[in-house]
């Protein structure tokens, strides 16, 4: 099932601002701050030798900017988030889809390369592999898609036959061409899978229980 939704409903599925679980997302690890709070220094520095340079004329301008490089390992992760949400919000259509899970598997993907040396002093490629599951959903037209996450424990609860749900976007007004889809949600299970999180879950939640109401048990025969 695909129904069309209509703008005012798509900028609130994709706000402007950095939803809760978004600014979790690109908090990320310790080292991650770490880098963050390595650039609020080196900014701070910077403020201050300008600072010296302009003298007394400009000192609210440069604690002004002070403050704001400081936190910026506060407020990084809100900037970050909000700019990939801009990326999305240039689709003119979006759409609720609404299938179920066809298939469920577990890959372990490539992430990245390091180089790196051993003990005899040689140069070796260090790869840094992350386990992901794979979600193939579908409907009955046909239309299938895969989507994949970083493996969690919660994910032992997804089966084939699960219904799923997600947003998906387009530049066509009919949504014949997909160009872009969110991460997916499993209503039953209150369950979210994808590399990112996308959407203001809880209204997401809403439009399920509005449209996505009347077609589950259509698909649990399906």
């Amino acid at each position: 099932m695909l129904r069309p939704i209509t703008r005012d409903k798509f900028e609130q599925l994709i706000p402007t601002i950095a939803t809760s679980a978004q600014y979790a997302h690109y908090w990320g690890e310790w080292k991650d701050l770490l880098n963050r709070l390595l650039i609020s220094v080196v900014a701070l520095v910077v403020v201050f030798l300008l600072g010296l340079a302009l003298g007394q004329s400009a000192e609210g301008l440069v604690l002004l900017i002070a403050v704001i490089s400081g936190l910026y390992w506060l407020w990084g992760p809100v900037y970050w988030a909000s700019i990939r949400n801009r990326t999305i919000r240039r689709f003119r259509y979006s759409g609720f889809w609404q299938g179920q899970v066809l298939d469920v598997f577990v890959t372990e993907e490539l992430i990245s390369e390091e180089e790196s040396f051993n003990e005899q002093g040689e140069l070796i490629i260090v790869e840094n592999r992350e386990r992901r599951i794979n979600l193939i959903v579908g409907d009955q037209t046909g239309f299938q898609m895969t989507i994949q996450a970083p493996l969690q424990r919660l994910h032992q609860m997804i089966k084939t036959g699960q219904v799923a749900e997600l947003l998906v976007m387009s530049n066509r007004p009919d949504l014949s061409t997909i160009d872009k889809v969110s991460d997916v949600y499993l209503p039953g299970q209150n369950l979210w899978v994808g590399k990112y999180p996308w959407l203001q879950r809880d209204v997401f939640v809403e439009v399920s229980r509005e449209l996505g109401k009347y077609s589950r048990s259509r698909y649990s025969r399906y």
